[in-house]
């Protein structure tokens, strides 16, 4: 769902994505290639650009008797020695720990890869400098669209049955009032246990990388959601806000842990029966008419307390707005009105995207 907005933004630019597919050969015509697809389609083109993953240049360490690792990564400690301690190895072709899930990790990153070389040199001079871990923080810009990460992300989460939490806010990168503001989305990934942090997706324009950079440093300190509620970081109104972007997903993170703010994540917020749950868009009967969650009710949240009538009190209840906000508040309302009630984690914004994604996949 982060990669949403590059989708749009590169089809806004008159680039044609076909998901879903793959080339399945290549052939030299004249000047061009042709490109042939898995659906027997044909492409003609004067530059292919194929990225399709890398494989570490192993071959010496092999030949030395070195132990590589599944993918072929040079197997290296913390003082990034391998399998034979007089020999050290640095960089994209090594295989190292990831930071967050403590499993082998191989991420050819240009930060890393710097690191490494000091704490080898360190070592190799009597220094015991060791290496943390990698934690994949990466940025990238498709035109004005950038989407940036760090830590762990679902998938890997999944694939290692680790439990783990997910919230969406949907902020500016300054000041709303301010002119120039840019909206941007922060997904934050965290344990429902103690709150730490997990891993964090980005993507917007201006602010991205200043936003994910904080929470990498939060990740390394291994802070929990509960501190970047009270994170103190620079305000102004044409630089932040008073209540920062990463405190808005600390304040919602650590209001789930709590219980005050029960949530479900947009991938799970269509009913699949009318008995499961009910579900109320608390936004105005306009923003209702322009698009909505299939099924919902429009209640808004200015009316919510006058109708509560029109909500039942036999099965769970699923509120949403645009961003969450409003949501917040229809949910405080209906737990003291004894509902079971749960906001939509960033509101029909948080939907649409979650909807785009399964349609492009």
């Amino acid at each position: 769902e982060i990669a949403v907005p590059i989708a749009e933004v590169l089809k806004q630019k008159g680039i044609r994505l076909l998901l879903g597919q793959s080339v399945t050969a290549f052939e030299r015509t004249g000047d061009a290639t042709q490109c042939i697809l898995s659906t027997g389609e044909r492409l003609s083109a004067e530059i292919v650009l194929v990225g399709v993953g890398v494989r570490p240049e192993n071959q010496l360490a092999k030949s030395a008797g070195l132990a590589v690792g599944p993918r072929g990564g040079i197997v290296v400690n913390e003082h990034m020695q391998t399998s034979d301690p007089d020999i050290y190895a640095v960089g994209d072709a090594v295989q190292t720990i990831d930071f967050v899930t403590g499993e082998p990790a191989q991420v050819p990153l240009a930060g890393p890869a710097n690191r490494q070389g000091r704490i080898a040199a360190d070592h190799i001079f009597g220094r015991l400098s060791r290496y943390r871990g990698t934690q994949g923080t990466a940025i990238v810009r498709v035109f004005d669209v950038v989407a940036a990460l760090t830590g762990a992300s679902e998938k890997t989460l999944r694939r290692l049955h680790r439990e783990y939490r997910k919230i969406y806010v949907h902020p500016t990168h300054h000041a709303s009032y301010y002119p120039g503001a840019e909206k941007m989305t922060l997904k934050l990934l965290f344990d429902p246990g103690d709150g730490k942090i997990l891993g964090a997706q980005a993507v917007g324009g201006t602010g991205v990388d200043k936003r994910i950079d904080v929470i990498a440093m939060a990740i390394q300190a291994g802070m929990t959601v509960h501190d970047l509620e009270e994170a103190e970081l620079c305000y102004a109104p044409p630089f932040g806000s008073a209540k920062d972007a990463v405190n808005m997903a600390g304040f919602v993170a650590a209001n789930l842990c709590r219980g005050d703010h029960p949530q479900t994540p947009p991938d799970e917020c269509v009913p699949k029966t009318p008995a499961e749950s009910f579900v109320v868009d608390v936004r105005t009967p306009k923003e209702f008419a322009a698009g909505h969650v299939p099924g919902a009710v429009n209640i808004p949240v200015d009316e919510l307390r006058g109708r509560l009538a029109e909500v039942p009190s036999d099965r769970p209840i699923l509120v949403y707005c645009q961003v969450g906000q409003r949501g917040y508040l229809a949910t405080r309302i209906l737990l003291q009105e004894g509902r079971q009630v749960k906001n939509i984690s960033g509101g029909f914004t948080s939907f649409q995207m979650e909807s785009t994604a399964q349609h492009l996949a």
